[in-house]
């Protein structure tokens, strides 16, 4: 079955999404979403953005057809789905709108108070890919609360399986039954559901696991490179923790863990000295070229 044909027409009442922002997520959940069959209409600050998450978008689906995982005239297909922008009135016709812009409260806040003056439909959901931060606080930014909720993808978008979905204490449990059926049904992924707390389901046990093995290289214990054979050789993880933290990008490992740490002021939480420093130093992981690891 291709990503395509498992889209069900009206999916949560969904035919029209958007999504703001096209860096690794954002252009991930836009080309998931139209592999679905959904008109996608991707908006971004500024014409470099434009270009750079177009071209990132064209070579994510040229992979595929490399891989033989879709033909040459489904990317073609997929492609014409996806429509960009650079002005968010743009979005004014979309049913559901899934926000990937960086790990900023106050950005994300502003970001929600717009989209809300903006969707012309009165039942339009927003939604934030949020990797930890309170969907009650974007909830409460807008004129519509019982319409927000978190819809968190996992990188990358187009293959990992799960999305979290969480709700906060304003959501609809209309609308919560709406964006299941649309990660379900539209997307073909398996959703789980969380509570609004930073980190939610899956970062509040990841996050002090990476943290932990950052402390372990910090303290000269082990190598990066000990610490992962140990983790898949041992443990039969698919993928070391600190290989990991270098794909997630050390400075959404830093963001997340000091929104935990904010919250519960536990020192599990909290982000190492080496870690900050690496961060400063633009060794970011993968994306970067440099982080645990050196990149080609």
């Amino acid at each position: 079955m291709t990503p395509a044909s498992r889209h069900q027409e009206g999916a949560g009442g969904v035919e029209r999404v958007g999504v703001v922002g096209c860096g690794l997520m954002g252009s991930g959940i836009a080309e998931l979403s139209a592999q679905a069959g959904y008109d996608v209409r991707v908006a971004v600050s500024s014409k470099d953005s434009l270009t750079a998450g177009r071209k990132r978008i064209l070579a994510s689906l040229d992979r595929a057809v490399r891989a033989e995982r879709i033909g040459a005239a489904e990317r073609d297909e997929v492609l014409g789905r996806i429509s960009f922008t650079t002005d968010l009135i743009d979005l004014a016709d979309r049913q559901l709108v899934i926000e990937s812009i960086a790990e900023d409260k106050a950005a994300k806040v502003e970001l929600f108070a717009l989209l809300d003056k903006t969707l012309e439909d009165p039942e339009a959901i927003l939604a934030s890919n949020t990797s930890s931060l309170s969907i009650t606080t974007m909830a409460s930014a807008t004129g519509r609360p019982e319409q927000v909720l978190g819809m968190h993808f996992f990188s990358p978008a187009q293959r990992i399986p799960l999305v979290e979905i969480i709700s906060s204490l304003h959501t609809a449990e209309s609308v919560l039954a709406r964006a299941e059926e649309f990660v379900a049904a539209g997307l073909g992924k398996q959703a789980i559901a969380s509570t609004d707390r930073t980190g939610f389901v899956v970062n509040a046990l990841l996050i002090p696991y990476l943290l932990a093995a950052v402390r372990m290289v910090e303290s000269g214990f082990a190598s990066a490179e000990t610490i992962d054979r140990g983790m898949t050789l041992g443990c039969s993880h698919p993928v070391g923790p600190l290989k990991l933290a270098d794909l997630v990008g050390l400075d959404v490992l830093r963001s997340v863990a000091d929104a935990l740490y904010d919250e519960f002021k536990e020192t599990l939480y909290a982000p190492p000295p080496l870690l900050t420093r690496m961060v400063a130093s633009g060794f970011l992981g993968k994306k970067a070229g440099r982080g645990f690891y050196r990149y080609g």
